[in-house]
């Protein structure tokens, strides 16, 4: 009962506020990275995004760079919305297949789940009545539970009998948003 009636007050708050912008970050499509979102108003001086980050690389050189993030933040803009600086907070899930930077000299990789916690500045600017562009930064805590293998062996590397647990503070949000939108 809680999930539909928290359900039925977010989609009053994205229509009563009638702003919703769907968007590409152009940086990281560069990359061959597609990261998308959407981003809606819940408030006057509020709105809520929620986007996912995804590298389809099953590997590059040999090496794993396959991963995932589902990350939804709630920002508040200092201005107006849609226009200036805002704060974010957030807090996400990521699934990845990948090669940790403290291993990329050895045949070394972790597979795994993990989730995060953190906060993210950014510039809105206006381009048109329909579109707009969204500079960001972010980062914050990330916790990780993987499984680590050798490449040549297939083999697990560490001890750990079941998930090993690695957690760190990165900056691992950024870009330039391409934001079209829809009403």
């Amino acid at each position: 009962m809680k999930k539909i009636f928290i359900l039925t007050i977010l989609f009053f708050s994205i229509h009563s506020q009638s702003q919703t912008y769907v968007k590409v970050n152009a940086m990281t499509t560069i990359f061959t990275i597609p990261n998308v979102g959407i981003e809606t108003s819940i408030g006057k001086k509020s709105t809520f995004q929620f986007d996912v980050l995804a590298s389809f690389w099953k590997s590059v050189d040999g090496k794993p760079r396959e991963f995932y993030t589902f990350t939804p933040e709630y920002r508040y803009h200092f201005k107006e919305k849609h226009n200036g600086f805002y704060a974010g907070a957030h807090i996400g899930a990521s699934i990845f297949n990948f090669q940790k930077w403290n291993y990329l000299n050895t045949d070394l990789y972790e597979k795994g789940f993990g989730y995060f916690i953190g906060s993210t500045i950014g510039y809105q600017v206006k381009i048109n009545d329909k579109f707009m562009l969204d500079c960001f930064l972010g980062g914050g805590w990330h916790q990780g539970f993987y499984k680590g293998y050798d490449i040549s062996t297939g083999e697990r590397y560490e001890k750990v009998k079941n998930y090993n647990k690695s957690g760190e503070w990165l900056p691992y949000r950024g870009g330039v948003m391409v934001s079209y939108k829809l009403n």
